[in-house]
């Protein structure tokens, strides 16, 4: 068996505030015996301040910015230092070689490993005036299994699961600092239109791919943005787990992830009775395919 952990909590430039949040849910985590844990989106240095044309961005001020982290870098080796022979996932702002360009970034390691890292692919609402975009999904073998990243908007993508779990993905892990709606926002967050897409996108991505998914979030506020916590654990039938729902909080799943996709795939098995002959308009109409999307939208 398996123990899975994912966390809602807020995370803003106080790195050593960070750390301490850190720390506090690794020390919950390992009382339950988690096996491996995922942190939210920008969990090392924050989220943005704001979206859209408001955005923070690189031209407007470095300050508002999160820090600039190298994977091999000391911010990194602190968190190592903290969880010890516990599995984890985490985002960050990353700093590439050339040592400007900055991307939306997650890792997954332990104390003393590095298994993988990814760039987030798909940015909402002006994120690439801050952040550039990265260009696939790998999948990484680890104690627990094989594991995927994605990070909060690319779970709006069936495509980004659909990649990981035709290489393997047995656990998808996505990170997000995913607000409530900008406008019109409901009284009670949990009812909010942004909580109910979140939600259905987790549910729907386990269900489609039959993978476990760990969906955890930043909660409270920063800047102008209104986080909606929901960390989430999800089994390949798309059933909820646990749920930390709006509070800062800690999901634990104790699951069987071999057990369960013998069972699971034993009948229904998605990607077994996949059709790829006839999705070729995925990938040849691209440029036709948003020429009539746009004069849709301007219809």
């Amino acid at each position: 068996m398996t123990i899975i952990g994912s966390v809602a909590a807020n995370f803003t430039r106080d790195l050593e505030q960070n750390y301490q949040t850190i720390a506090e849910y690794v020390a919950q985590a390992r009382e339950q015996g988690v096996d491996f844990l995922v942190f939210p989106e920008a969990a090392i240095g924050g989220y943005l301040s704001s979206l859209g044309n408001h955005g923070d961005t690189i031209k407007n001020t470095q300050r508002s910015l999160p820090p600039a982290i190298r994977l091999d870098g000391p911010e990194i080796a602190r968190v190592q230092s903290i969880i010890g022979d516990m599995l984890i996932a985490i985002g960050f702002c990353e700093l590439a070689d050339d040592g400007e360009t900055r991307y939306n970034a997650a890792a997954l390691l332990d104390g003393t490993r590095i298994y993988g890292s990814y760039r987030k692919v798909h940015q909402p609402l002006g994120e690439n005036m801050s952040y550039s975009s990265g260009t696939d999904y790998e999948v990484f073998e680890t104690p627990i299994g094989r594991v995927g990243l994605q990070i909060c908007y690319d779970k709006a993508f069936p495509e980004a699961a659909r990649i990981m779990a035709l290489k393997g993905a047995e656990v998808i892990a996505s990170l997000s600092a995913w607000p409530a709606a900008r406008t019109a926002t409901a009284e009670n967050l949990q009812e909010d239109r942004w909580t109910y897409r979140f939600n259905l996108f987790d549910v729907a991505r386990a269900l489609d791919n039959q993978v476990f998914w760990v969906a955890s979030n930043q909660s409270e506020t920063f800047g102008s943005l209104r986080y909606v916590g929901n960390a989430k654990i999800v089994d390949p039938g798309g059933n909820i787990l646990d749920s930390t729902l709006l509070g800062s909080g800690l999901a634990i799943a104790d699951v069987d992830i071999p057990g369960t996709f013998r069972t699971m795939r034993a009948g229904m098995f998605h990607l077994r009775d996949r059709r790829p002959d006839v999705y070729g308009t995925l990938t040849d109409v691209d440029a036709t395919g948003a020429a009539a999307w746009r004069s849709l939208s301007h219809a």
